[in-house]
């Protein structure tokens, strides 16, 4: 009750405005999302390490791509984590994958090394991972895996570049954590995908089991 008073008198300082339309009530509008082509069928995608990848749609999509921007560089908008879930859930039940199908599965977000953490003042990825638990009432583990080492922006590098990038940037640890379970790998954009499948190799080495990978859209 406490937060919904809180929340309430938020928005009435500070009201919100769809970064599409400009229409006041929240950051993106039911109008603005309707727009938005979410997937409603999964096609299979498994690589090295991933046994699989879910997306909610296309990177390609100019509104998705303004959204995740603002989302992770200033202005920082931490709060567009939750219509940016909402992406990820509304694909889950357009495809009619229920919340019992991920019962046993462990949610687990990207880390960000401790300079960007601090400069941007949350993890993207944990922000989404969070939201996600709430809806499938799944565990969350946000300090099982950690990023090392800090390396350069992987937009600003090529495929070859950015697998030797993020080669030993991570670390798992409490592997007795993950032995032996379903690990669902939260991230915001898959482009390339050298950073799920580093996380997911290192995940695996520790023994987790498999590793499913879940962003908002696919590049």
């Amino acid at each position: 009750m406490r937060g919904k008073v809180k929340n309430f008198i938020l928005d009435l300082l500070y009201p919100k405005f769809c970064f599409n339309c400009g229409r006041e009530g929240s950051y993106l509008c039911s109008d603005c999302q309707s727009t938005l082509e979410i997937l409603s069928s999964h096609t299979e995608y498994r690589t090295q390490e991933l046994k699989d990848l879910y997306f909610a749609l296309p990177y390609r999509n100019p509104l998705i791509k303004n959204l995740t921007k603002l989302f992770k560089y200033e202005p920082f908008v931490k709060e567009l984590a939750q219509p940016l879930t909402s992406l990820i859930i509304t694909h889950f039940q357009l495809i009619e994958k229920s919340p019992a199908d991920l019962a046993d599965c462990i949610l687990m977000p990207v880390p960000l090394e401790k300079r960007k953490l601090k400069w941007r003042g949350f993890n993207q990825a944990e922000e989404i991972g969070r939201e996600l638990a709430q809806f499938f009432q799944i565990p969350l583990l946000n300090n099982v895996l950690a990023k090392i080492k800090e390396t350069p922006p992987q937009v600003e590098l090529s495929d070859e570049e950015r697998k030797e990038n993020i080669k030993g940037a991570f670390f798992c640890q409490s592997s007795e954590k993950i032995k032996g379970k379903k690990i669902l790998l939260v991230d915001d954009i898959y482009t390339t995908g050298s950073t799920m499948e580093e996380c997911a190799k290192v995940l695996k080495t520790a023994g987790a089991k498999e590793i499913i990978g879940i962003v908002v859209a696919r590049g």
